[in-house]
């Protein structure tokens, strides 16, 4: 037997964070949190807990679940805590890049998790290391920390000074002696929400991980905020130039949960709203609409609402697979997909279906759907995309493939029709797309369609940034 990798033909975030201060279970808490995060990364996950003077990390590869048990938790004893939880580009799913990151200097214990992407981490990195600086992990992350060891003054002029230092995307969570810490890029590239339970603080890349533990949302931090949370007590600071907002489009599309609020919207109704757009400027006569699940259902049904369609989930998906598989030896037709995807026939026989998908990547996945379909009896099929083409990568926390391999920098949108096999093919526009967006009030980025980048890499070339080298 073989072992083969499933194709990635996805876009990744990074990571998700959490933190807790003021709560005796706050290590229970991060747990918790780190679980309805989950979808955020799949491959590491890590808690740190501050106990009296002294901070404990436990961290591990896999999902949360399998990394923090009840005896594990136990120990992690005290009132404050952060977590992360990551997925890696491949090949680096090494535990020592696994966060939160935890390092000791002769001034105190700092510990941080971090969701983003820092532009400027290989000339700073570089300065580092010519000081004396010595790194234990290839994670941009760890640039903080010895940034903020480098600082001079008081934790908010220190932290001031190191944040200004660093340029890109971050919403981070850090444990510097006593005080937690929240604080996020200017730009607002990723998500990061501030709650409360009872007397505690909450901090968590999206709000479904309070509503798991039983937190209120309080506000989004802002971007250019740090906050700074010292036994019970909040206070805000605003030290970095005011830029203009560019809040990544994506977590509405895909990465973000469906129950979650980010960037002050509810995604499962700002993706609805996505499928109707897309209903009315690429109507087609059909007979149902059916989503990849699961980041199309939502779109599927604004699709199917605006159309007048029934909606159906013909296609039913395995939750349980992991990234590798293990393949018979005798080849069976479009193996591969079935593992993840299986059509209902007494469904599609016969019909002509609309099939919604929240974005096209390399293509891949949706070729061997439309063919599953194809032998499950469909008569016609039209696939819809709750996007535009995605013609350029990320430089600002999402793994995404080099240009090179981006189905729609490259080719036409009649010859992705061609080479998915489906009968037509359109893609939400982008001026459909922002006029969602206007509604939110907030300035967004979609460089990954428009090519409208900010704050890019040093040497920025056509191929994605790698986000965490080694």
């Amino acid at each position: 037997m073989s072992e083969n990798r499933l194709p990635l033909d996805r876009f990744h975030d990074e990571c998700g964070v959490v933190g807790i201060s003021g709560h005796p279970e706050a290590s229970h808490l991060a747990y918790l949190g780190l679980y309805a995060l989950q979808h955020r990364g799949q491959e590491s996950a890590g808690i740190v807990v501050r106990n009296g003077t002294q901070m404990h990390v436990h961290k591990g590869t896999g999902l949360v679940a399998d990394i923090f048990g009840q005896d594990v938790l136990r120990r992690l004893s005290g009132r404050s805590a952060i977590g992360h939880v990551r997925y890696s580009t491949a090949g680096d799913s090494t535990l020592r890049n696994a966060q939160p990151f935890l390092a000791e200097s002769s001034r105190s214990q700092v510990a941080v998790a971090h969701n983003g992407n820092l532009t400027n981490v290989d000339t700073i990195r570089a300065e580092l290391e010519s000081y004396g600086s010595i790194f234990q992990s290839t994670m941009d992350s760890e640039v903080f920390v010895h940034l903020l060891a480098r600082s001079r003054g008081d934790l908010s002029e220190r932290l001031t000074d190191a944040l200004s230092r660093v340029r890109g995307a971050y919403s981070l969570v850090m444990l510097c002696d006593d005080t937690l810490v929240a604080a996020r890029d200017p730009y607002g590239f990723r998500p990061l929400s501030l709650g409360r339970l009872g007397a505690a603080w909450v901090v968590a890349s999206e709000t479904c991980a309070f509503d798991l533990i039983g937190a209120e949302f309080e506000r989004d931090v802002e971007p250019g905020e740090i906050i700074l949370i010292r036994r019970g007590r909040l206070r805000s600071i605003q030290p970095l130039p005011r830029v203009e907002e560019r809040f990544c489009v994506f977590e509405h599309i895909y990465f973000s949960r469906p129950d979650s609020n980010v960037y002050g919207q509810n995604v499962y109704q700002t993706r609805k709203q996505l499928g109707r757009e897309l209903a009315k400027e690429s109507p087609v006569e059909a007979d149902l609409v059916v989503p990849v699940l699961d980041s199309g259902c939502a779109a599927s049904l604004g699709f199917a609402e605006a159309a007048g369609l029934p909606y159906e989930t013909a296609l039913i998906r395995n939750h349980y697979v992991r990234r590798t598989f293990i393949e018979p030896e005798q080849s069976i037709r479009l193996f591969g997909v079935r593992v993840k995807h299986n059509p209902i026939r007494e469904v599609v026989a016969g019909k002509r279906i609309v099939v919604v998908e929240d974005s096209i990547v390399r293509g891949t996945t949706l070729n061997k759907l439309v063919s599953l379909l194809r032998t499950a009896g469909a008569q016609e099929i039209h696939v819809r995309v709750s996007s535009p083409p995605t013609t350029g990568s990320c430089f600002y926390g999402i793994d995404t493939p080099t240009k090179k391999e981006l189905i729609a920098a490259n080719h036409s949108t009649e010859e992705i029709r061609k080479m998915i096999g489906a009968d037509t093919l359109a893609y939400l526009s982008l001026e459909a797309l922002r006029r969602v967006e206007a509604s939110m009030k907030h300035g967004f980025c979609d460089a990954c369609f428009s090519g409208d980048y900010v704050a890019l890499p040093e040497e920025a070339t056509d191929d994605q940034l790698p986000l965490f080298k080694g």
